[in-house]
């Protein structure tokens, strides 16, 4: 479990190609910390680390977890949005976010409002995913408040230290992001959909 709280940036230094599954070797400010067998999320998407040592570490995502997410079109000096596992001693910032990607999403627009930066992204809905005004919601693994909530689309705002902190610094409109909605609405969204009340 992650709070969408970024950690760190993890550079592609190599790819490997496996069958349909793709090695990914990171570098990273925290690699020396990573141990076999960790569970950590990369652009919001859980993955188990498989050989660590001080500068850097391998991960393996699935052709799945490949076809689900951005890690796809990763390539050699992209960067990526880190976060180690939440630790149950202390402060639970951001929200409950499971590393799961629900599905991709499109980068609408982006507009300086000069301080910060609005983002506004757009998804399928046909994937039965949803948002809420002022809800939660996770794009490339960092816990967002959304709002301009629509049937297709959101916006979120993102202010300097987040913007510097993390890939958003990167982002240009078309490119793909990882979307991880909010466990909780989906399911209400779920429960309401058995007893009748959703169409």
């Amino acid at each position: 479990m992650f709070t969408g709280i970024i950690e760190s940036l993890a550079t592609v230094q190599q790819i490997k190609e496996e069958g349909t599954n793709k090695h990914f070797q990171f570098s990273s400010a925290i690699a020396g910390e990573l141990k076999v067998d960790q569970s950590v999320s990369h652009n919001g998407v859980c993955l188990t680390v498989t050989q660590s040592d001080k500068k850097s570490y391998w991960v393996t995502a699935i052709d799945e977890t490949l076809k689900a997410s951005n890690l796809g079109d990763l390539k050699v000096g992209d960067k990526a949005n880190l976060e180690r596992c939440m630790l149950n001693n202390g402060r639970f910032d951001g929200h409950i976010v499971q590393g799961h990607v629900d599905q991709t999403g499109v980068v609408k627009s982006i507009k300086d409002e000069n301080g910060s930066w609005l983002f506004e992204f757009e998804y399928d809905p046909g994937k039965g995913n949803v948002t809420v005004e002022k809800g939660s919601v996770t794009v490339n693994g960092v816990s967002l408040t959304c709002f301009h909530s629509r049937e297709n689309s959101f916006a979120v705002a993102i202010i300097p230290y987040t913007f510097e902190h993390t890939n958003f610094h990167q982002l240009q409109s078309g490119d793909t992001v990882n979307l991880e909605f909010d466990v909780v609405g989906k399911y209400v969204k779920k429960l309401l959909e058995r007893s009748g009340r959703l169409g």
